[in-house]
């Protein structure tokens, strides 16, 4: 079952829950319609209540929401669909605890990473990165910058790999056109439009450029 992907992402940010779920329904009011809950050092139990409330915010505006790194919270608020880490759950096993019509994003650093998960044939997409450096993420890894990407997406063309590939990672908005023209399919951003003041006219503008930008 081949799955929508969007091609513009918002990582979730906020200093505490109330934060992430005020960021979620404005980057949903503003126009984006994909966003990815990701706390990932909060407590099982309070996962569960936030992602619930993101999951109603999600749907009044008919727009998806996957969570980062907890399946069974995925399946059990009905979100969207998980996003895992190459530490995380399988993916694997993360297909059999959610079943067929979940979407499943895994991360990737390298061309072995995007080769392995086609291979294993389970991700819907995959989270290719980080661009740059940044501070939402601990454990970075190796900034891959726009040769990283051209070099690696010339190598998915030439293995006629055709999975979508979303570039993450400090990303700001003078650099979409050039990530977008190295083939990758999309965009995930979390500080931009969380800082943003205008955040409707940000997000329009992302869209514009990943559309007019894309070589797919």
């Amino acid at each position: 079952m081949k799955k929508h992907i969007e091609r513009l992402q918002y990582i979730s940010q906020g200093e505490n829950a109330i934060a992430h779920l005020e960021a979620i329904a404005s980057a949903y009011g503003a126009g984006c319609k994909w966003v990815q809950l990701r706390m990932k050092d909060t407590a099982t139990n309070e996962l569960f209540n936030i992602a619930q409330q993101a999951k109603a915010i999600s749907k009044s505006y008919d727009s998806t929401l996957i969570i980062n790194d907890f399946p069974l919270i995925a399946k059990a608020v009905n979100a969207d669909g998980v996003h895992l880490g190459l530490t995380d759950m399988t993916h694997e096993q993360a297909k059999t605890t959610l079943g067929e019509t979940f979407i499943i994003g895994g991360t990737a650093n390298t061309i072995d990473d995007i080769r392995k998960y086609v291979a294993e044939g389970v991700v819907d997409y995959i989270g290719l990165g980080p661009f740059r450096f940044t501070t939402t993420k601990q454990k970075l890894s190796p900034i891959l910058g726009v040769e990283g990407y051209q070099r690696i997406m010339d190598l998915c063309r030439a293995e006629n790999i055709n999975i979508p590939i979303i570039a993450i990672g400090g990303i700001e908005l003078e650099d979409v056109p050039i990530i977008m023209s190295t083939g990758v399919y999309g965009i995930a951003v979390s500080g931009l439009i969380t800082k943003a003041a205008k955040k409707e006219e940000l997000i329009k503008t992302l869209l514009d450029m990943i559309h007019s930008s894309s070589v797919n």
